[in-house]
């Protein structure tokens, strides 16, 4: 039995000093190598490095006009990305963030005889900045992103994970400067501090648990558990 035991230990050991065999890329994923975070996506892919909540069609704003009651109201951008305003006219208010738009009417206002006008917008519901959760999670869908969301809260707002949901398969596919990326994460590591909570962002599509996302890490993660550092990839 003890030689069995010490013959077990040395089959465990001697790949650990011989160090991890290094990750290679494959025809569909390329490994992107002493990377420990998805990239943020640029302002071209619906948000920005800062992350602010950017208008888009069919959002509902509250526009406030300082000391002009009348002109002050809640109203929803069209579908093509406009709002129409007394005096101000028609103003494009897709990919502004509210404080962009803000200034905007406030110039339309200038130009039409409104002294010094101050304006305030309020972005009240989003449907253009969403986030997708599918997978092993209680209720999957399409849920609003805010500027503080990240990997843990996207999926608390999916009512959590399901009850034999696999916390080392979360997959984030996300859209930078047109290249489609991917990262596998393991939410026990989150949850442990072992590396950062990934902030979300607009058009991030999340799948917990297996699926096709998930399965063109396989052979990765047989070679690199997800417990030092996630897995980031260019998907092909």
């Amino acid at each position: 039995m003890f030689r069995i035991c010490t013959a077990l230990l040395i089959a465990v050991a001697l790949p650990a000093c011989g160090g991890r065999t290094p990750l290679e890329s494959t025809s569909r994923l390329t490994v992107i190598k002493d990377s420990d975070a998805l990239p943020a996506p640029d302002r071209n892919d619906l948000t920005a490095a800062d992350r602010p909540s950017l208008i888009g069609p069919l959002d509902t704003i509250e526009v406030d006009v300082f000391n002009v009651p009348d002109l002050s109201r809640e109203m929803q951008v069209d579908a093509s990305g406009r709002i129409s305003m007394p005096l101000a006219g028609t103003i494009d208010a897709r990919g502004k963030t509210a404080e962009e738009l803000a200034r905007a009417v406030e110039g339309a206002l200038r130009g039409r005889y409104v002294r010094n006008p101050e304006v305030t917008v309020n972005i009240k519901s989003s449907v253009s900045q969403v986030v997708t959760i599918d997978g092993q999670v209680v209720e999957p869908g399409l849920y609003p992103v805010t500027n503080q969301m990240t990997l843990m809260r996207a999926i608390a707002s999916a009512k959590g994970l399901s009850e034999f949901a696999r916390e080392d398969d979360v997959v984030i596919l996300r859209t930078v400067n047109s290249a489609k990326m991917a990262g596998l994460y393991n939410m026990d590591a989150i949850r442990r501090g072992t590396y950062d909570d990934p902030p979300i962002y607009a058009n991030d599509v999340i799948v917990v648990g297996d699926s096709p996302e998930r399965r063109l890490f396989r052979d990765f993660v047989s070679l690199s558990p997800l417990l030092a550092a996630p897995l980031i990839a260019l998907v092909q």
